[in-house]
């Protein structure tokens, strides 16, 4: 594993080209491609202790680290689900840093674990990694494993100091079930990561449960995609929420963690990068069409954003790069949760270094909603202006919903972090309120992914 702390050292002794404005609104489907220069980051340091630390553990230790059955089989395989349980438990049992808390059980009655990698501290940024959503998507979960561990037995000055400032949170299986049964969705066959709206699923409601108690400040969702060669074929695939009620500090900050940060550790370590959903042409590098990464609500990139947390999509290439790839699938794993590492140096060195940034646009934009003003939008993304019908110019004051309508949506309201109040027999949502973006998209019957046709109230 010391190839990879020089590798986040390595990124980290260059500096970047300047950003090509904020493109918020402007910016063309996809973006021009261009060659991410390379970046100087002050936490050198820090993001180096995220390789395997196993020389920082003291001497003195009782036993080493444990591994999991990834590392132990070379990448040969998976980690089993009981082979994770074991090796969460040695981590915690270890470290004094850990713990794990049980969020939710799925549908055939496996544990949903969130893993805390230091304290309750007010002060802290929260950054919080959810790891295969979609069972057949494995890589981000060994990355997110091996992690964790890491995290848990750095003994180096850096290393602390970067946990003394930042709570790490980790959902190392977001989707138990289907990566028992190596599908994409749930024990229901429901796609998880189109449910973070309606939260019929278990999984769904556990991780709305975290992000409204925990209220990180990052929100980090790693994946894998099949290639479509030419067009479509990087190693990794990276996008931020593009749903355009994210606050513009949060998108600007996700869109900063995406193209200085993530794709430059990406560069850095020797795969390339793109964004996710955009095909392009093989010999210009530009775009061709847009086939997926939209702003639709209902995802978690874009929830995040909406729910005032910088977030970013990351995809690794599941398809053989080469004719040993094919012919050695170990090869071709190890090179998937390598690139999801490399990827993760980035994240951890923009949480150290843009510790500032991110607070100051999260915390406006928790605010931003008992402002009351500006319009919302139903539709569109940042690279897709919305519609006239898709944008609600003079938003309500809120909307009512009569009893049995709150006695349906009310859990989902509280799940969301919505405030509500009695109303006769109903409830009253107003907007002035925190999740003031977030509130039509469930309650308006415009809204695509509505839970239900509220009454607007524009009696304000």
């Amino acid at each position: 594993m010391t190839p990879r702390i020089a590798r986040a050292l390595r990124i980290l002794t260059r500096r970047p080209a300047p950003m090509p404005g904020d493109g918020r609104r402007t910016s063309a489907p996809g973006l021009p491609r261009r060659r991410t220069a390379l970046r100087q980051v002050a936490l050198a340091a820090s993001v180096a202790a995220l390789a395997v630390p196993f020389a920082t553990v003291p001497a003195e230790a009782a036993h080493p680290p444990p591994r999991t059955g990834f590392e132990l089989s070379d990448g040969a395989r998976w980690t089993g689900q009981p082979e994770e349980r074991s090796f969460l438990a040695a981590v915690d049992r270890g470290s004094g840093r850990v713990s794990i808390d049980r969020i939710g059980t799925t549908g055939q009655g496996r544990p949903l674990q969130l893993v805390r990698i230091g304290g309750h501290r007010p002060t802290a940024n929260t950054m919080l990694l959810i790891c295969s959503q979609h069972g057949n998507e494995p890589s981000g979960r060994e990355a997110c494993l091996s992690t964790v561990r890491d995290l848990a037995f750095a003994e180096d000055r850096a290393t602390r100091a970067f946990l003394s400032r930042t709570t790490v949170l980790v959902l190392p299986t977001a989707n138990p079930d289907g990566r028992a049964a190596n599908t994409r969705g749930n024990s229901d066959g429901v796609d998880i990561n189109r449910d973070h709206i309606a939260l019929r699923t278990a999984e769904g409601r556990a991780m709305a449960a975290v992000i409204r108690d925990q209220r990180p400040d990052v929100i980090y969702d790693l994946h894998e995609y099949g290639a479509t060669p030419p067009y479509y074929d990087k190693d990794l695939f990276v996008l931020w929420p593009r749903n355009l009620n994210v606050d513009d500090g949060v998108h600007d900050a996700s869109q900063t963690l995406s193209d200085r940060y993530v794709r430059t550790a990406a560069t850095a370590a020797g795969y390339s990068s793109g964004l996710y959903g955009i095909w392009t042409d093989p010999v210009t590098g530009d775009p061709i069409k847009q086939t997926a990464g939209d702003g639709q609500e209902r995802i978690l990139r874009n929830t995040s954003g909406i729910k005032h947390a910088v977030g970013l999509l990351i995809e690794s290439r599941v398809d053989a790069l080469s004719d040993a790839e094919k012919a050695d699938h170990a090869l071709n794993q190890r090179r998937r949760v390598q690139s999801q590492q490399a990827a993760l140096d980035g994240l951890f060195a923009f949480t150290g270094e843009q510790r500032g940034r991110i607070e100051a646009a999260t915390t406006a934009s928790r605010l931003a909603g008992f402002g009351d003003r500006g319009p919302i939008h139903l539709g569109g993304a940042d690279n897709d202006p919305a519609e006239p019908d898709e944008v609600l110019q003079d938003p309500p004051c809120g909307y009512r919903l009569d009893a049995a309508q709150y006695a349906d949506v009310k859990d989902e309201l509280a799940l969301h972090g919505v405030t509500s109040r009695r109303d006769g027999d109903g409830a009253y949502v107003p907007l002035r309120q925190s999740a003031r973006d977030l509130v039509p998209l469930l309650l308006d019957e415009r809204a695509t992914y509505h839970l239900t046709n509220g009454q607007a109230d524009t009696a304000c």
